[in-house]
Protein backbone atom coordinates (compact mmCIF):
# COMPACT_ATOMS: atom_id res chain seq x y z
CA UNK A 1 0.00 0.00 0.00
CA UNK A 2 1.23 3.05 -0.70
CA UNK A 3 2.83 6.00 1.68
CA UNK A 4 0.35 8.70 2.63
CA UNK A 5 2.26 11.59 1.99
CA UNK A 6 1.97 14.79 4.05
CA UNK A 7 2.66 18.07 3.41
CA UNK A 8 3.64 20.46 6.13
CA UNK A 9 3.44 24.03 5.95
CA UNK A 10 4.77 26.45 8.22
CA UNK A 11 6.46 29.90 8.69
CA UNK A 12 8.76 28.53 11.37
CA UNK A 13 10.14 25.16 12.49
CA UNK A 14 12.57 24.47 15.19
CA UNK A 15 15.68 24.02 15.41
CA UNK A 16 15.29 26.28 12.36
CA UNK A 17 13.50 29.26 13.68
CA UNK A 18 11.59 29.39 17.03
CA UNK A 19 9.27 32.26 17.52
CA UNK A 20 6.29 30.30 18.72
CA UNK A 21 4.77 26.51 19.91
CA UNK A 22 4.02 26.66 16.10
CA UNK A 23 8.16 25.86 15.88
CA UNK A 24 7.56 22.85 18.31
CA UNK A 25 4.75 21.18 16.55
CA UNK A 26 5.55 21.70 13.10
CA UNK A 27 9.11 19.89 14.56
CA UNK A 28 7.24 17.16 16.52
CA UNK A 29 4.35 16.39 14.17
CA UNK A 30 6.11 15.30 11.07
CA UNK A 31 8.18 12.85 12.63
CA UNK A 32 5.21 10.93 14.51
CA UNK A 33 3.60 10.81 11.06
CA UNK A 34 6.81 9.04 9.19
CA UNK A 35 7.28 6.60 12.45
CA UNK A 36 3.65 5.56 11.34
CA UNK A 37 4.82 5.41 7.76
CA UNK A 38 3.92 8.08 6.27
CA UNK A 39 5.70 9.93 3.44
CA UNK A 40 7.06 13.97 4.82
CA UNK A 41 7.69 17.02 3.28
CA UNK A 42 8.15 20.30 5.09
CA UNK A 43 7.95 23.91 3.46
CA UNK A 44 8.56 27.34 4.91
CA UNK A 45 10.40 30.69 4.09
CA UNK A 46 14.54 31.37 4.54
CA UNK A 47 13.81 34.20 6.99
CA UNK A 48 17.09 36.16 6.97
CA UNK A 49 17.62 35.02 10.96
CA UNK A 50 18.16 31.64 9.49
CA UNK A 51 21.49 30.47 9.75
CA UNK A 52 22.52 29.28 6.76
CA UNK A 53 25.83 27.35 8.07
CA UNK A 54 24.64 26.42 11.15
CA UNK A 55 21.42 24.78 9.55
CA UNK A 56 23.96 23.36 6.76
CA UNK A 57 20.81 25.12 3.64
CA UNK A 58 22.03 24.90 0.62
CA UNK A 59 20.23 25.64 -2.80
CA UNK A 60 18.51 23.20 -4.78
CA UNK A 61 19.37 24.45 -8.91
CA UNK A 62 16.98 22.28 -10.09
CA UNK A 63 13.96 23.90 -7.71
CA UNK A 64 15.12 27.57 -8.29
CA UNK A 65 14.63 29.86 -11.12
CA UNK A 66 10.66 30.23 -11.13
CA UNK A 67 9.75 33.87 -10.41
CA UNK A 68 6.37 34.38 -8.69
CA UNK A 69 3.89 37.11 -9.37
CA UNK A 70 2.89 39.29 -7.49
CA UNK A 71 0.85 43.24 -8.59
CA UNK A 72 2.44 42.40 -12.08
CA UNK A 73 5.86 42.10 -10.37
CA UNK A 74 8.11 39.26 -11.23
CA UNK A 75 9.85 38.01 -7.82
CA UNK A 76 12.86 35.36 -8.12
CA UNK A 77 12.61 32.00 -5.79
CA UNK A 78 15.63 30.47 -4.78
CA UNK A 79 15.18 26.89 -3.43
CA UNK A 80 17.04 25.81 -0.40
CA UNK A 81 17.33 22.37 1.38
CA UNK A 82 17.96 21.52 4.98
CA UNK A 83 18.21 18.14 6.60
CA UNK A 84 17.58 16.82 10.37
CA UNK A 85 19.56 13.97 10.89
CA UNK A 86 17.60 12.58 13.42
CA UNK A 87 14.42 12.23 11.87
CA UNK A 88 15.69 11.77 8.51
CA UNK A 89 13.72 14.72 7.10
CA UNK A 90 14.33 17.43 4.34
CA UNK A 91 13.13 20.84 4.80
CA UNK A 92 12.87 22.92 1.74
CA UNK A 93 12.94 26.74 2.17
CA UNK A 94 11.81 29.53 -0.28
CA UNK A 95 14.14 32.12 -0.12
CA UNK A 96 13.93 35.69 -2.07
CA UNK A 97 16.23 38.82 -1.84
CA UNK A 98 13.54 41.32 -1.07
CA UNK A 99 11.30 39.62 0.83
CA UNK A 100 13.29 37.65 3.48
CA UNK A 101 16.24 38.71 3.60
CA UNK A 102 16.08 40.93 6.57
CA UNK A 103 17.32 40.90 10.52
CA UNK A 104 14.21 40.35 11.38
CA UNK A 105 10.76 38.32 10.74
CA UNK A 106 7.63 40.19 10.93
CA UNK A 107 8.88 43.18 12.72
CA UNK A 108 11.60 45.50 12.26
CA UNK A 109 14.12 46.51 15.04
CA UNK A 110 11.10 49.15 16.36
CA UNK A 111 8.87 46.38 16.36
CA UNK A 112 7.32 47.71 13.85
CA UNK A 113 4.82 45.63 11.92
CA UNK A 114 6.30 45.23 8.13
CA UNK A 115 4.34 47.31 5.50
CA UNK A 116 5.01 44.23 3.08
CA UNK A 117 3.90 41.45 4.73
CA UNK A 118 0.88 40.78 2.75
CA UNK A 119 3.29 40.17 -0.49
CA UNK A 120 5.31 37.88 1.65
CA UNK A 121 2.35 35.69 2.20
CA UNK A 122 1.38 35.65 -1.17
CA UNK A 123 4.50 35.43 -1.79
CA UNK A 124 5.44 32.09 0.72
CA UNK A 125 1.80 30.71 -0.38
CA UNK A 126 2.09 30.99 -4.13
CA UNK A 127 5.98 29.69 -3.94
CA UNK A 128 5.26 26.66 -1.92
CA UNK A 129 2.50 24.85 -4.40
CA UNK A 130 4.78 25.67 -7.04
CA UNK A 131 7.94 24.76 -5.60
CA UNK A 132 5.40 21.33 -4.84
CA UNK A 133 4.63 21.14 -8.37
CA UNK A 134 8.55 21.07 -9.25
CA UNK A 135 8.96 18.27 -7.12
CA UNK A 136 6.63 16.42 -9.08
CA UNK A 137 4.92 14.99 -5.47
CA UNK A 138 1.34 14.92 -5.18
CA UNK A 139 0.45 15.42 -1.47
CA UNK A 140 -2.84 13.55 0.12
CA UNK A 141 -2.64 15.40 2.78
CA UNK A 142 -1.33 19.29 3.29
CA UNK A 143 -1.93 20.61 6.52
CA UNK A 144 -0.64 24.55 6.98
CA UNK A 145 0.31 26.08 10.56
CA UNK A 146 -0.50 29.51 11.41
CA UNK A 147 -1.96 32.80 9.45
CA UNK A 148 1.12 33.29 6.79
CA UNK A 149 -0.18 29.93 5.33
CA UNK A 150 -3.57 31.00 5.02
CA UNK A 151 -3.68 31.73 1.27
CA UNK A 152 -2.60 27.95 0.21
CA UNK A 153 -6.18 26.48 1.30
CA UNK A 154 -7.62 29.14 -1.14
CA UNK A 155 -5.35 28.19 -3.84
CA UNK A 156 -5.22 24.81 -3.96
CA UNK A 157 -9.54 24.85 -3.80
CA UNK A 158 -9.55 27.13 -6.65
CA UNK A 159 -6.62 27.39 -8.78
CA UNK A 160 -4.95 24.05 -8.10
CA UNK A 161 -8.28 22.24 -8.01
CA UNK A 162 -7.92 20.38 -11.09
CA UNK A 163 -3.96 20.27 -11.22
CA UNK A 164 -2.69 17.05 -11.10
CA UNK A 165 -0.52 17.63 -8.01
CA UNK A 166 -3.18 18.89 -6.06
CA UNK A 167 -6.68 17.68 -6.90
CA UNK A 168 -6.96 15.39 -4.40
CA UNK A 169 -5.27 16.56 -1.56
CA UNK A 170 -7.03 17.43 1.47
CA UNK A 171 -6.09 20.42 3.32
CA UNK A 172 -6.07 20.77 7.52
CA UNK A 173 -5.24 24.54 8.93
CA UNK A 174 -4.39 24.94 12.20
CA UNK A 175 -5.81 27.91 14.19
CA UNK A 176 -3.06 29.14 16.44
CA UNK A 177 -3.53 32.24 19.32
CA UNK A 178 -0.20 33.93 18.91
CA UNK A 179 -0.44 36.18 15.52
CA UNK A 180 -0.84 40.40 14.58
CA UNK A 181 -2.82 43.30 16.07
CA UNK A 182 -2.13 45.50 13.19
CA UNK A 183 -3.71 44.62 9.91
CA UNK A 184 -1.85 43.37 6.39
CA UNK A 185 -1.97 46.05 3.54
CA UNK A 186 -6.01 46.37 2.45
CA UNK A 187 -5.07 45.57 -0.95
CA UNK A 188 -4.10 41.77 0.20
CA UNK A 189 -7.42 40.25 -1.41
CA UNK A 190 -6.53 41.76 -4.73
CA UNK A 191 -3.21 41.25 -4.73
CA UNK A 192 -3.85 37.77 -3.74
CA UNK A 193 -5.89 36.75 -6.54
CA UNK A 194 -4.47 34.59 -9.20
CA UNK A 195 -5.08 33.51 -12.81
CA UNK A 196 -8.05 30.84 -12.79
CA UNK A 197 -9.51 32.83 -9.46
CA UNK A 198 -11.53 36.07 -9.28
CA UNK A 199 -12.11 38.53 -6.39
CA UNK A 200 -14.99 36.98 -5.30
CA UNK A 201 -12.54 34.02 -3.97
CA UNK A 202 -10.39 36.21 -2.15
CA UNK A 203 -13.12 38.31 -0.53
CA UNK A 204 -13.36 36.17 2.82
CA UNK A 205 -9.90 37.69 3.84
CA UNK A 206 -10.78 41.49 2.76
CA UNK A 207 -10.44 43.09 6.43
CA UNK A 208 -6.80 41.87 5.89
CA UNK A 209 -6.64 41.13 10.13
CA UNK A 210 -5.54 37.99 11.78
CA UNK A 211 -8.88 37.08 12.40
CA UNK A 212 -10.05 37.31 8.15
CA UNK A 213 -6.94 35.10 7.84
CA UNK A 214 -7.98 32.38 10.11
CA UNK A 215 -11.63 32.65 8.89
CA UNK A 216 -10.26 32.52 4.59
CA UNK A 217 -8.39 29.80 5.47
CA UNK A 218 -10.56 27.57 7.68
CA UNK A 219 -13.08 28.33 4.31
CA UNK A 220 -11.28 26.84 1.94
CA UNK A 221 -10.03 24.03 4.20
CA UNK A 222 -11.14 20.28 4.64
CA UNK A 223 -10.38 20.02 8.65
CA UNK A 224 -9.46 22.31 11.11
CA UNK A 225 -6.92 22.02 13.95
CA UNK A 226 -7.69 24.37 17.22
CA UNK A 227 -4.37 24.67 18.11
CA UNK A 228 -4.65 26.68 21.41
CA UNK A 229 -6.98 26.77 24.38
CA UNK A 230 -8.05 30.54 23.86
CA UNK A 231 -8.87 31.84 20.23
CA UNK A 232 -10.74 34.90 18.45
CA UNK A 233 -14.62 34.18 19.21
CA UNK A 234 -15.36 34.86 15.95
CA UNK A 235 -12.75 32.53 14.55
CA UNK A 236 -14.42 29.51 17.14
CA UNK A 237 -18.03 30.70 15.70
CA UNK A 238 -17.14 30.67 12.11
CA UNK A 239 -15.61 26.86 12.84
CA UNK A 240 -18.40 25.13 14.47
CA UNK A 241 -20.70 26.62 11.78
CA UNK A 242 -18.65 25.56 9.62
CA UNK A 243 -19.44 21.88 10.44
CA UNK A 244 -15.55 20.38 9.55
CA UNK A 245 -13.83 18.02 10.98
CA UNK A 246 -11.95 19.68 13.88
CA UNK A 247 -9.69 18.21 16.53
CA UNK A 248 -10.02 20.51 20.04
CA UNK A 249 -6.77 21.75 21.31
CA UNK A 250 -4.96 18.53 22.58
CA UNK A 251 -1.75 17.08 21.99
CA UNK A 252 -1.09 13.91 22.80
CA UNK A 253 2.15 12.40 23.26
CA UNK A 254 2.09 10.77 20.00
CA UNK A 255 0.34 12.67 17.89
CA UNK A 256 -2.30 9.86 17.09
CA UNK A 257 -5.48 12.39 17.28
CA UNK A 258 -3.66 13.97 14.11
CA UNK A 259 -3.23 10.60 12.12
CA UNK A 260 -6.81 9.80 13.49
CA UNK A 261 -7.75 13.21 11.78
CA UNK A 262 -5.55 12.64 8.35
CA UNK A 263 -7.20 8.94 8.19
CA UNK A 264 -11.02 10.44 8.58
CA UNK A 265 -10.39 13.10 6.28
CA UNK A 266 -8.39 11.09 3.39
CA UNK A 267 -11.70 8.10 3.41
CA UNK A 268 -13.45 11.18 3.57
CA UNK A 269 -15.77 10.13 6.52
CA UNK A 270 -16.39 13.49 7.80
CA UNK A 271 -17.26 13.47 11.60
CA UNK A 272 -15.95 15.73 13.70
CA UNK A 273 -13.13 14.49 16.05
CA UNK A 274 -14.03 15.70 19.96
Amino acid sequence: MAKTKLLIVTHEMSPFLELTKISEITRQLPQAMQEKGFEIRILMPRFGNINERRNRLHEVIRLSGMNIIIDDNDNPLIIKVASIPAARMQVYFLDNEDYFQRKHVFRDKEQKFYADNDERTIFFCKGALETVKKLGWSPDIVHCHGWMTALVPAYIKTVYKNDPTFKNSKVVYSIYEQCFGEKLNADLHRKAVMNGMSSADTKVFENADCSAMHIGAVTYSDAVVLADEKLEADVLKFVKDSNKPTLAYNLTENFDNFYSLYEEISNEDLVTIA
